[in-house]
């Protein structure tokens, strides 16, 4: 029996990771932690009674400890509490974007097995991170994809790796990006997922950001991952090995194969996700990116290729500007430029600490929110 905790329980990731749960009668969940989503915590809080749970704000987690007399915790201390208690054996990071840094370290340095969500982590902190290599498992679907082509394989037979993306709501946009809405931008066409992760998605970002944690996890440089457009979103990742053959891994575009994939690993036991029926699924189709429209990819490419302090800025950076689309304060053109301009200002070339790390983050972040002002 694995405890399980799991770190932002009430979004896109950790609910279907319950949903997993649900049918895994070898795990058991430990702890809960969310953001501002009381309600939805009380209804898992009630369902699945674990020991610890965590919310954002403290007057919460005082109505949840009285209402189940469970440990409750608030802030960044709750999730730091959660992410390190002895009796945990998986902690399941499904935080969005920078906030689950110190978590996921404190969680590798108590020897926790981190099933990770949290692309943003590596992107800004990969050199750390991988210090605890052995312990980590990706839930990201491209990444869990290689996890399972690499697995037993020698590295040195693979020329290259490949990301595969859908190409985002905008892929069949002919006209100009300049006046998407949010409603637009927010409809991705084959994935459910929360706010910031589809607007990455439409500018492609997230698939950048997904090169620089390939990087980190498979050690392979930037000129060894590529990214294809793939409508279907079937064939998740492909690895080409050095006799020009292709090794892919094909499945339903359910998050909940590479969640269970993660709390499972070695082990490959049956999923709830019903198997995808080949002679159904038509013809699979690959496309090559337009980096014009899409100038995010390029982004993250060059501030992975620089390393040191412009992937922390890149990430930082393009959170601002998300959340500055999403209030209506920037276009949706707007977020590339103002990334590109923030990112520009920060050196490469060095492995700064955790506390420089923050720095660096939260001195990006300011300089993001001043340029909004110019936009």
């Amino acid at each position: 029996m694995s405890n399980i905790v799991i770190l932002g329980s009430t979004g896109s990731i950790g609910t279907q990771t319950l949903d997993v749960i649900r049918h895994l009668s070898a795990c058991k969940v430990l702890g809960l932690a969310a953001g501002t989503n009381l309600n939805l915590l009380r209804k898992q809080v009630q369902e699945f009674q674990p020991d610890l749970v965590s919310i954002e704000d403290s007057q919460d987690a005082g109505l949840l400890r009285d209402e189940f007399s469970v440990k409750a915790y608030s802030g960044l201390e709750g999730l730091l509490t959660l992410a390190t208690d002895p009796r945990c054996d998986i902690v399941v990071v499904a935080l969005v974007g920078a906030l689950g840094l110190k978590p996921t370290l404190a969680a590798l340095r108590a020897g926790k097995r981190v099933a990770l969500a949290n692309k943003e982590t590596l992107v800004a902190a990969g050199h750390l991170v991988m210090e605890f290599k052995s312990q980590i498992v990706p839930i990201d679907s491209e990444h869990s994809a290689l996890w399972n082509l690499f697995w037993g394989r020698d590295k040195d037979q693979i020329s290259k790796i490949i990301l595969t993306a859908s190409g985002g709501p905008f892929l069949k946009h002919k006209g100009s990006l300049e006046d998407v809405t949010v409603q637009e931008a927010l409809a991705h066409p084959r994935w459910e997922m929360g706010d910031k992760i589809s607007i990455d998605s439409a500018t492609l970002m997230n698939k950048g950001l997904e090169v620089i944690e390939a990087h980190w996890l498979f050690g392979f440089p930037y000129d060894k991952i590529e990214v294809v457009i793939h409508p279907e979103s079937l064939v998740h990742s492909l690895v080409q090995l050095h006799d020009g053959s292709f090794l892919a891994h094909l499945g339903r575009a359910d998050m909940r194969i590479p969640i269970q994939y993660a709390l499972s690993y070695p082990q490959v036991v049956p999923s709830a996700v019903e198997p995808l029926d080949l002679t159904k699924c038509g013809p699979l189709s690959f496309l090559p990116v337009d980096r014009q429209r899409f100038p995010s990819l390029d982004l993250a490419y060059r501030a992975g290729r620089s390393g040191g302090e412009q992937p922390i800025a890149l990430n930082a950076a393009n959170e601002e500007a998300v959340r500055a689309f999403l209030q209506g304060e920037l276009k949706f053109k707007e977020i590339p430029r103002l990334v590109r301009e923030v990112t520009a200002g920060f050196s490469g070339k060095s492995f700064p600490s955790l506390e420089q790390i923050l720095a660096i983050d939260a001195e990006a972040r300011e300089r993001a929110r001043r340029l909004l002002q110019k936009y």
